[in-house]
């Protein structure tokens, strides 16, 4: 520990640890100890008029899947999906006969 309180990290912890000149570090209580960690980025929280396009895209995109799906919840389509399996191969499938 200096003078002006700067603490020095053994050059063996920071390459383990990835820690480079310049890295910010949150020094985080522990109990009787001090945890120290990489800072975390700063989260940023949207404004509410970014959360509320977000919140109408997201809405548009499940009233779009709903549009889709039909009564029985299967996608309305003409043709049948290919699933890369059909439903007799589920009798037979996982070796267990």
């Amino acid at each position: 520990m200096t003078s002006k309180l700067q603490v020095t990290i053994p050059k063996s912890l920071a390459d383990k640890y990835g820690i480079r000149p310049g890295d910010e570090l949150d020094w985080v209580p522990a109990g009787e100890a001090i945890r120290v960690a990489p800072a975390r980025p700063a989260v940023h929280e949207p404004d509410l008029e970014t959360r509320l396009r977000l919140f109408d895209k997201a809405t548009e995109r499940q009233r779009e899947r709903a549009r889709k799906l039909s009564n029985d919840g299967r996608l309305n389509t003409k043709e049948p999906v290919d699933r890369g399996w059909k439903r007799e191969d589920l009798y037979t499938r996982g070796g267990s006969h």
